[in-house]
């Protein structure tokens, strides 16, 4: 089968289109043939070898980390899917293998695709939706009526964080400019700030809850958006040591590590008298029935930016890197 090899950490030459043996369902996995992948940040970090201290990978090995398509085969013990199901799946994260023909994936990460979605619109769900889920309902507890802020609203995680944090029936603001402020505003965006005219943190004040998703000066400006006692939970930040011990289960060594690499960012959340957490999602097969669950009654959509075959992936991995894309970058299978 073909599959897009992550050989060495490094820049876009690091992975390359190979043949390589099709994969056999072991026990409690299933077979998945892949008829759809979506492409993260994530994973040109971890081609860079940024996520070395978090994701421990056996190199070389089959990249991608969500995918959609059908079972072809179960394996011993597996009882919630047969053949011919559509599923999908955010894929382990110390395996991978979402960018093949097949890829063998845990029962329990999979769940089935609403007939709502595609295969191209089902594999640009897991792993943006999972984390806006596990942001808002399990870091932030955003409730109704509360005030969420989300910074880069128009890209993959934040079209899916508005739409949530909408349904949990919380007031948002976000940023965005050009075609993705009236994007934004589509699904559900009650205030939006254009980053390219003003700063959000200039504009907003005594927010609840803030989502960050950019990082850098945007993430210290969340800091000031937020009201003292409130949080910041962010995906573009830096470790804190409740990411070692509570999301890696790892010991008082690699805590040590994020401690200081998170010192200078906790020192200004306390400046500001708010929290700060950092978010490693985790792969979750009921998360994904919850999301499917949303997609049915039509408060959560896919947003789609552009679709490429899966031979054009360096392509599609180009495109991303540029980072204007609003909404999902999907590869499709032959």
């Amino acid at each position: 089968m073909r599959a897009y090899m992550l050989e060495r950490y490094g820049d876009r030459s690091a992975m390359a289109l190979r043949d390589v043996p099709k994969p056999e369902a072991g026990p409690g996995n299933v077979l998945v043939r892949v008829r759809a992948a979506g492409l993260n940040p994530v994973d040109y970090k971890i081609r860079e070898g940024k996520m070395r201290l978090i994701n421990r990978l056996h190199l070389p090995l089959v990249a991608g980390s969500e995918l959609a398509g059908e079972v072809s085969q179960v394996g011993p013990g597996v009882t919630k899917f047969v053949p011919g199901d559509r599923v999908f799946a955010r894929v382990d994260k110390f395996t991978l293998g979402a960018f093949a023909e097949f890829a063998t994936v845990d029962q329990h990460l999979l769940a089935g695709i609403p007939e709502e979605l595609d295969f191209g619109q089902a594999a640009g769900l897991p792993l943006a939706g999972l984390t806006a889920l596990q942001a808002l309902r399990d870091l932030l507890n955003v409730t109704q009526g509360g005030r969420v802020y989300i910074s880069g609203g128009a890209g993959g995680v934040g079209t899916m964080a508005i739409q949530i944090a909408k349904w949990f029936g919380a007031e948002v603001a976000t940023t965005a400019s050009g075609p993705g402020t009236e994007l934004v505003r589509s699904l559900g965006a009650d205030h939006v700030i254009d980053y390219k005219t003003e700063n959000a943190w200039d504009v907003l004040r005594d927010y609840d809850y803030a989502f960050d998703l950019i990082g850098g000066q945007d993430l210290g400006g969340a800091f000031r958006i937020v009201q003292p006692g409130g949080r910041v939970v962010s995906i573009a930040g830096v470790p804190e040591p409740a990411t070692a011990r509570e999301d890696l289960d790892r010991g008082p060594l690699l805590a040590g590590l994020f401690w200081l690499a998170s010192w200078k960012i906790r020192r200004q959340a306390r400046a500001q008298r708010v929290d700060y957490r950092f978010l490693l999602m985790h792969p979750s097969g009921p998360d994904l029935e919850f999301l499917s669950h949303l997609v049915r009654e039509k408060s959560l959509s896919v947003t789609v930016d552009r679709v490429f075959p899966f031979e054009q992936i360096a392509d599609a991995f180009a495109y991303l890197e540029v980072g204007h894309a609003k909404g999902k970058v999907i590869v499709e299978m032959p």
